[in-house]
């Protein structure tokens, strides 16, 4: 198993470059081609006309987003290139929540970026990682806002309990642990529901995954009632050294509103490694 078609999100944010930077080495690593999707947030034209001295920003702001379009689009090919990976460019002026998942659909894995509160730029739609995620159906790759990552996946962190969310992610992430130094099964309180003596919590899906060729270990973490589950994963990560963190998404539609799980929630907020996430 491996990853052999890559898409990259790209956008005018300071994030992108760094970001196709990660996607490049990882269709490098796995020899996949590399699809860069350029999608950003374009305001609807006729908002514009009934504000007032807001007549000339729309087609100021086309003009921008062109020029950067092109800068950013020069620099995926020519890296690829470089780097002589088979890849292509895809422009779409759709939503990026519409447009963006449909084109994840045909692919191994998706690359995106985390929402960076502090960069206007960064947002290319309402709720776009969650979004993207959510519907899908591959793999995405998010890589944080803050911080450089040289490599992403030596030292693998796997959030299992046993849901079908994180069955989803395990398998999605296996050409990244068939691949690394040491891939840890981490579950939460795995214990509270078994008898005395029974099995280690996690061990049954380790099985699975040592199968695959993968070097692997199980812990299993206690918090204190009411402890945030995302936070005590992103800290075993720090902790250990680990370069990837793999999870379930979860998350439902509730009315027009999309509800994410709690874990899911603060390690979206708050990663500080590159996270794979399935659903």
């Amino acid at each position: 198993m491996s990853y052999k078609s890559i898409a990259v999100h790209l956008d005018t944010s300071e994030r992108a470059h760094p970001r196709l930077e990660l996607a490049l080495q990882i269709a490098k690593h796995f020899d996949a081609h590399l699809t860069g999707v350029f999608s950003v947030f374009t305001p609807d034209p006729r908002s514009f006309y009934v504000m007032a001295g807001t007549a000339a920003y729309y087609p100021d702001h086309e003009a921008q987003r062109h020029e950067r379009r092109a800068a950013i689009e020069r620099l995926f090919r020519a890296e690829a290139t470089r780097a002589r990976i088979a890849a292509d460019w895809i422009t779409t002026d759709e939503y990026a929540n519409i447009a963006v998942p449909r084109i994840a659909r045909c692919t191994d894995l998706i690359v995106a970026g985390q929402d960076d509160p502090n960069d206007p730029e960064a947002y290319v739609g309402e709720h776009f990682p969650e979004d993207l995620v959510m519907s899908a159906g591959r793999p995405v790759l998010f890589v944080p806002y803050a911080g450089s990552f040289a490599s992403t996946g030596a030292r693998v962190t796997v959030a299992w309990d046993g849901s079908r969310e994180a069955t989803r992610a395990v398998h999605d992430a296996l050409p990244f642990m068939q691949h690394a130094k040491l891939t840890t099964i981490v579950t939460i309180n795995g214990a509270k529901d078994e008898p005395p003596g029974s099995r280690i919590p996690g061990a049954d899906i380790a099985a699975v995954v040592a199968r695959h060729g993968v070097n692997v270990e199980v812990r299993d973490i206690t918090v204190s009632p009411g402890a945030s589950i995302g936070e005590a994963l992103l800290s075993h990560a720090a902790d250990h050294g680990s370069d990837l963190l793999v999870m379930g998404a979860y998350g439902h539609a509730r009315w027009q509103e999309l509800v994410m799980g709690g874990a899911t929630r603060s390690v979206l907020k708050s990663m500080t490694v590159p996270t794979l996430m399935s659903h």
